[in-house]
């Protein structure tokens, strides 16, 4: 572990970014995030892909600033033009949010897989962790869920052109309007929604913060299409080993359905913040986040410590 004290967030807990102190007026922000190919296109993979990456730094409250290029390609099988249109969709990203990509490195990979290693900047006296929650708060989601079945089905060849675009907004959605919003709202706790879920996500934050995430299964936003995906049986392995996991920290309603249960857990990929705010702060932040998110929405609230972490009603 650590013992430089300007480190102010580490490996040693569950935060979504590492975060250094150069002054008492700025840290840096650092992170890592790539993956194999989620969409065919190989120009909306690498914005995806560049999205997700920069999500964490959102997260934390920060502003990313530099990133590298991280990519893996195997340079005999598949055409350089593939690569060149990975690295745009990121590049092409990264401009959009203000970050300067300043380099990076490909290695010769049998499986393609690209991402970001990001550097940002953020007040140290305003680091936004998932240990915050107070009872009491509300939990703000900031984007549906469903990227997993939907991208399931999507390799499956099965899901159609009009659904297959609105997977890929979703997943382009940078989470920077959202995070500067919860900047003007005093958030206790926050983190992004990714790999475990929205349910393995949030389990952390109750573990973290001492309490108890009452989610209501009706408030959860879902991507057009995830519904019907998840009934088709397009479910992501990463979902179930999730809830397979978290079979005793998590409480499912009798009233919740099996289909709706999986959504929950499904595995994302560049998916919303999910903040926990005062009572006060929840309305107002949801009105603006609504102008660019607008399916964000309340979608539960935290309590006192029960015997579980999560309870779905």
């Amino acid at each position: 572990m650590p013992t430089d004290p300007n480190v102010l967030a580490g490996h040693a807990g569950n935060d979504d970014a590492g975060v250094y102190r150069l002054s008492e007026e700025m840290a840096m922000v650092l992170t890592v995030d790539f993956f194999t190919p989620i969409v065919d296109d190989a120009y909306d993979y690498g914005r995806v892909a560049a999205t997700n990456s920069l999500s964490d730094v959102y997260a934390m409250g920060g502003r990313p600033v530099v990133a590298l290029n991280i990519a893996g390609f195997p340079e005999n099988r598949l055409p350089a033009e593939v690569l060149r249109e990975i690295i745009r969709g990121g590049a092409d990203v990264a401009r959009a949010a203000g970050v300067s990509i300043v380099g990076g490195h490909t290695v010769n990979d049998p499986e393609v897989k690209y991402g970001l290693a990001v550097v940002g900047m953020i007040d140290p006296r305003r680091i936004v962790r998932n240990t915050g929650a107070r009872a009491g708060d509300r939990l703000v989601l900031t984007k549906p869920v469903g990227t997993g079945v939907l991208a399931t089905q999507l390799k499956a060849g099965e899901l159609s052109p009009a659904v297959t675009k609105t997977l890929v907004d979703v997943m382009t959605t940078l989470n920077r309007d959202a995070s500067e919003l919860m900047m003007q709202h005093d958030p206790h706790a926050c983190t992004d929604i990714t790999g475990y879920g929205l349910l393995g996500h949030a389990n952390e934050m109750a573990e973290n913060s001492g309490v108890t995430i009452v989610v209501r299964a009706a408030a959860v936003p879902l991507i057009d299409g995830a519904r019907d995906a998840a009934e088709k049986g397009y479910l992501t392995g990463g979902g179930s080993t999730t809830r397979m996991f978290l079979k005793d920290a998590v409480r499912l309603a009798a009233s919740v359905d099996e289909v709706t249960a999986h959504l929950l857990f499904d595995a994302q990929t560049s998916g919303g913040l999910l903040i926990a705010v005062a009572p006060d702060q929840a309305d107002a932040l949801l009105k603006k986040l609504r102008t660019n998110h607008p399916q964000a929405a309340v979608v539960g609230e935290c309590v006192d410590r029960r015997d579980v972490s999560i309870s779905v009603e």
